[in-house]
C-alpha cells in the first residue's frame, strides 16, 4: 500500500506541470548559478597556479626590488651562500609583439631572460627547443636577438609549427622597436611567452647589469626565515629589497578575485532561497487542494508518518530534478563563461589564455545536495501540514487546509534581528552579519505577510458589502490568509532575488570605484599596452 501512496504522490506533481516546472526551474538556477561560480573560479586559479609553476619553476624564494630592476651583482653574492642550493637570476618584460603579417594586431607577450644552463634544473618548461627544420648549432640557445615561443604566443602571431626558415617577430616597449627571429618553441603554457637568453636579453634591451628578479632553491632544512632574516643583517645587503613566496601570486590573484566570487556566491544562495519557497508555494497549495484525498488515505490505514514522507518525497523529487538539471546548466554556462569572459568573468585579475574547464564530480554533488536539501526545506512546512490533518474533520469540509500562518511575533523578531546584525563588523573582510541580516529581514518580511494580508483584506471588506461577488472573494481569502500569503510571498521571494542583483552590482561597483578614486586620484595614466599592467613608460 505504501508504494502505490508514494505512486499517487508523484502523479500529483504531474497533475500540476506549471507550478511543479516553476520550482524545478527555481532550484535549477540556483544550483547552476553556485556550481558554475565555483568552477569558473576553481578552472581560473587552476590555470594561473599551473602558469605560475610552468614559468617560474619552484622555487622557495624570490628576490625582488621594491622598485625597479635589480643590480644584478647580487647574483654571485646569493648563489656563494651555503644554504642556497641554487640562484637562477631571470630578466622579464611585457612587451608588445607583432608578427611578419603587417595588417595583424599586436599582442601582449611575456619576455624572459634565462639562464639556459640553469633551466633542466630550475624550470624545466621554459627549455628551448629549437626547430629541427632550422640549422642549429651548440650556441644556438645563446645567440642574439634570438626568442622560442610557447604554442600560444605562435597562435596569437600566426606562426607555422615547423617552418623552414626562421620567421622575424618585431617587440616594442613603448616607442622602441626590436626585430628577433625565432628558433624554436618551450613547453610552457599560460599567456603569450617568449624565452631568449639573459645576456642577449640585456644587450638587445639595452638592460645590462639589470635583473627582474633572482630565484632560489635553499638546502633541505633550511628555514626560509631564518635565511632572509640573516640575509638583511649583512653589511653588504642594500636596502630596498622584497623577498616573496613563490606561492604568493597565486594566492593574490585568489584575494582579488574573493569580492566577485563571494557576491555571486550570495546571489546564487537567494537564488536557492527563492527556489525553496517556490517548492514550498507549490506543496502548500498542493496539500491543501488534496486535503480531502490525504484524509482518505489516513482513514485507509495511512500513519501520519507516512503522509509527511509523501509530501517530503514530491518536494525531494524536485528538488534531485533542479538540482540534476542545475548541475549540467552550470557546468554548460562555466564552460560558455571562460571561452567568452575568461576565468574571471572579464575582471581582469587572471590574464591569460583560456583556463580549461576543472569540472569535479564532488563539488558537483555536494552542489546538487544543497539543492535537494533546499526543496526538503521548502517542503517541510507543508509535510507538516499533511501530517496534522484531522481525517474526520477534513472529510466533512470542517478544517482549513492551509499551512499553520506563523506568529507576527516570529516576524517581528526577525526583523529585529535583522537589524542588529545589519550592525555588526566584517568578519575576515567579508560581511557575512550583513549576509545574515538581509536573510532574517526577507523572512521576516514574509512571517508577516499573513497577519498584513488579514488586515488588508478586512479593509477591503468593509467597502464591499454591496457587491457580493466581491465580497465573496474577499471573504473567502480572509478565512484563509494563509495561502493568500503563500500566493503574494512567492512574488516577494522571486521579487527579492532581482533586488539581491541589483544591490550586489551596485553596491561592488560603488566599492570598486571608491577604491580606484583613493588608489589612483590623477584623473589620467599612460601606461605601456602589457598583459598585466606593469611596465610603464619612463
Amino acid at each position: 500500500m505504501l508504494r502505490l501512496f508514494r505512486v499517487w504522490s508523484l502523479q500529483a506533481l504531474a497533475r500540476h506541470p506549471w507550478q511543479s516546472a516553476a520550482a524545478v526551474c527555481a532550484v535549477m538556477l540556483g544550483v547552476a548559478l553556485a556550481f558554475a561560480v565555483h568552477t569558473i573560479n576553481a578552472s581560473a586559479l587552476e590555470e594561473f597556479a599551473q602558469a605560475t609553476r610552468s614559468i617560474n619553476g619552484t622555487p622557495d624564494l624570490q628576490l625582488r626590488s621594491a622598485q625597479g630592476h635589480l643590480d644584478e651583482r647580487l647574483y654571485p653574492l646569493l648563489a656563494r651562500e651555503p644554504e642556497v642550493a641554487r640562484a637562477s637570476p631571470v630578466l622579464e618584460l611585457q612587451l608588445q609583439a607583432s608578427g611578419p603579417d603587417a595588417a595583424q594586431a599586436a599582442t601582449a607577450i611575456r619576455v624572459l631572460g634565462v639562464d639556459a644552463l640553469l633551466l633542466p634544473a630550475t624550470a624545466p618548461e621554459l627549455m628551448p627547443r629549437p626547430w629541427t627544420s632550422l640549422p642549429s648549432g651548440r650556441l644556438t640557445l645563446f645567440a642574439p636577438a634570438t626568442v622560442y615561443l610557447n604554442a600560444q604566443a605562435r597562435r596569437t602571431l600566426a606562426l607555422p609549427e615547423a617552418p623552414q626558415e626562421a620567421p622575424t617577430i618585431t617587440l616594442r616597449r613603448g616607442l622602441e622597436q626590436f626585430s628577433v627571429r625565432v628558433a624554436g618553441t618551450v613547453a610552457a603554457g599560460s599567456a603569450p611567452l617568449a624565452v631568449m637568453d639573459i645576456g642577449a636579453a640585456q644587450d638587445l634591451f639595452g638592460l645590462a647589469g639589470s635583473l627582474s628578479r633572482i630565484d632560489l632553491q635553499l638546502r633541505q632544512g633550511v628555514v626560509r626565515s631564518n635565511f632572509t632574516e640573516r640575509m638583511a643583517l649583512r653589511a653588504d645587503w642594500p636596502s630596498g629589497l622584497v623577498w616573496a613566496d613563490a606561492q604568493a601570486a597565486g594566492q593574490r590573484m585568489d584575494a582579488l578575485s574573493r569580492a566577485y566570487r563571494v557576491n555571486l556566491s550570495v546571489l546564487a544562495l537567494v537564488a536557492l532561497f527563492t527556489g525553496a519557497f517556490l517548492v514550498f508555494s507549490v506543496l502548500s497549495l498542493s496539500v491543501a487542494q488534496r486535503s480531502s484525498a490525504f484524509a482518505l488515505l489516513a482513514v485507509l490505514g495511512a500513519t501520519p508518518q507516512q503522509r509527511l514522507r509523501l509530501v517530503l518525497l514530491e518536494s525531494a523529487t524536485l528538488g534531485v530534478l533542479g538540482s540534476a538539471a542545475g548541475v549540467v546548466l552550470g557546468t554548460a554556462l562555466a564552460a560558455g563563461a571562460l571561452r567568452l569572459l575568461g576565468g574571471d568573468l572579464g575582471g581582469g585579475y587572471f590574464s591569460g589564455a583560456e583556463p580549461a574547464l576543472q569540472w569535479s564530480a564532488l563539488a558537483a554533488a555536494g552542489y546538487g545536495a544543497l539543492g535537494v536539501l533546499a526543496a526538503l526545506l521548502g517542503g517541510w512546512w507543508p509535510a507538516r501540514t499533511a501530517q496534522a490533518l484531522p481525517p474526520a474533520q477534513t472529510l466533512k469540509g470542517l478544517h482549513s487546509a492551509g499551512a499553520q500562518p506563523p506568529s507576527a511575533r516570529l516576524g517581528v523578531g526577525l526583523l529585529g534581528l535583522g537589524a542588529l546584525l545589519a550592525c555588526a563588523p566584517a568578519v575576515a573582510g567579508l560581511p557575512l552579519a550583513a549576509y545574515l541580516s538581509v536573510g532574517a529581514l526577507l523572512l521576516g518580511g514574509i512571517a508577516l505577510l499573513p497577519s498584513g494580508a488579514a488586515l488588508l483584506l478586512k479593509a477591503l471588506g468593509a467597502g464591499s458589502r454591496r457587491q457580493p461577488l466581491v465580497m465573496l472573494a474577499l471573504e473567502r481569502a480572509r478565512r484563509t490568509p494563509n495561502l493568500a500569503a503563500v500566493a503574494v510571498g512567492g512574488v516577494v521571494a522571486s521579487l527579492a532575488l532581482a533586488v539581491a542583483l541589483t544591490v550586489m552590482v551596485t553596491s561592488f561597483r560603488g566599492s570598486m570605484v571608491a577604491w580606484l578614486d583613493a588608489v589612483l586620484p590623477a584623473p589620467l595614466y599612460l601606461r605601456g599596452a602589457a598583459a598585466d599592467g606593469e611596465q610603464a613608460f619612463s
